[in-house]
């Protein structure tokens, strides 16, 4: 796996992959610096979590055979005040359309990503407790 990134301007960079054609606009914020042309890596980093357990969740729930059409993932971090400011803790919030005969099956899947199968999940639990609640959309 590789990622390149390559600068654009200011502070902004581009992230792209040889084996995809993609790209994804990484920046900091006016206050930062820089032009807030897009997201910034710990924002980034947030919602790549979201991505990574939203795929195992969708792909969980498939295969229990749970109908769905919407499913919403936040999560949200605090930082440290000493630099390099990271995470201390993670909180994510799962929000689906699912009937209420299925809540289980939805807690289910939502425990596999975290247990099992998410691999940002376990990597950032190793520096910051990841914590999650789910509800309704």
């Amino acid at each position: 796996m590789q990622v390149q990134a390559t600068w654009a301007n200011g502070l902004a960079f581009d992230l792209s992959s040889p084996d995809s054609a993609h790209t994804i606009r990484l920046d900091a914020s006016i206050e930062s610096g820089g032009t807030d042309t897009g997201l910034n890596p710990k924002k980034l980093l947030l919602g790549s979590l979201c991505g990574c357990s939203g795929i195992d969740v969708v792909d969980i729930l498939k295969k229990m055979k749970v109908p769905f059409e919407k499913i919403e993932i936040t999560a949200s971090a605090e930082q440290t005040d000493e630099t390099p400011k990271t995470f201390r803790f993670i909180h994510m919030i799962y929000k689906t359309d699912g009937a209420a005969e299925h809540a289980d099956k939805v807690a289910r899947a939502v425990a596999l990503s975290h247990e099992k199968y998410c691999g940002i999940s376990a990597m950032l639990a190793k520096h910051c407790p990841i914590t999650y609640e789910i509800g309704t959309v």
